[in-house]
């Protein structure tokens, strides 16, 4: 079942430049805190999805020319959300519920946490403080960041599909990629993730096989209220 759902899905999102990966229920939750449990049993099926760098042109730019007048948040929030409520149409037969990296719980707890998620799944290594063994910070907070074995950083967490009537207890974990394996280059990616965020140095950490183009550089570096204009929209559809 798993796999008929996920050729479904890949066939669905891939042209738009998004990858979905399986995962269970319970692998993410045995590694959080009560807190932040997802509310399903331990074996239903879930997807991650991702978006990549050719998410900009296949989907974003498509949709902003056919929805112009309807944009009224954010584009790409927008995008992603429309594309994954016509994925559910795919299954007319399954309840599917979707979840979005920006949605809140009534708590300002974030619904679900992405990289949590995208490591669970194997889609991406979520690099963390822990993964360094002589941590060089002190009281410093230092947050952690995935990298993807084929993107490095040039791609994004966008939601997760979850399937509450499909259960796979035989579903194996995939571990994820760990393609920034030496102690030298975790303390780099960390140190420029959390301090030199804003020149994305941290994104090509690895040697990648696709990144952000230009333009979607561009448009990611500019203030959002500021973004309506690079797409060609009016300040009358913000």
């Amino acid at each position: 079942m798993e796999r008929r759902v996920a050729e479904r899905l890949r066939s669905a999102l891939g042209p738009l430049g998004l990858e979905a990966h399986a995962f269970k229920v319970g692998w993410y939750n045995a590694v959080l805190q009560p807190a932040f449990h997802l509310p399903y049993p331990d074996d239903t099926l879930a997807f991650v999805v991702l978006s990549t760098p050719s998410m900009f042109d296949k989907a974003l730019k498509p949709f902003v020319n056919k929805e112009r007048l309807k944009i009224i948040r954010d584009p790409v929030d927008q995008c992603v959300s429309h594309h994954l409520s016509r994925v559910k149409e795919k299954f007319p037969d399954q309840r599917v519920d979707v979840m979005f990296d920006y949605e809140m719980l009534p708590s300002r707890k974030p619904k679900f946490l992405a990289q949590t998620a995208a490591h669970v799944a194997g889609a991406a290594y979520y690099y963390q403080r822990k993964d360094v063994k002589l941590d060089p910070w002190g009281k410093k907070k230092i947050f952690g960041v995935c990298i993807h074995p084929k993107y490095g950083g040039w791609f994004a967490i966008r939601g997760l599909l979850l399937f509450p009537d499909i259960q796979v207890p035989l579903l194996e974990q995939p571990t994820p990629v760990d393609c920034v394996s030496t102690e030298e280059k975790r303390i780099e990616l960390l140190e420029q993730f959390n301090f030199h965020w804003q020149d994305g140095r941290y994104r090509d950490i690895i040697e990648v096989k696709e990144r952000y183009s230009e333009e979607q550089k561009a448009y990611f570096a500019t203030p959002p209220a500021e973004r309506f204009q690079l797409l060609g929209l009016s300040q009358e559809a913000q």
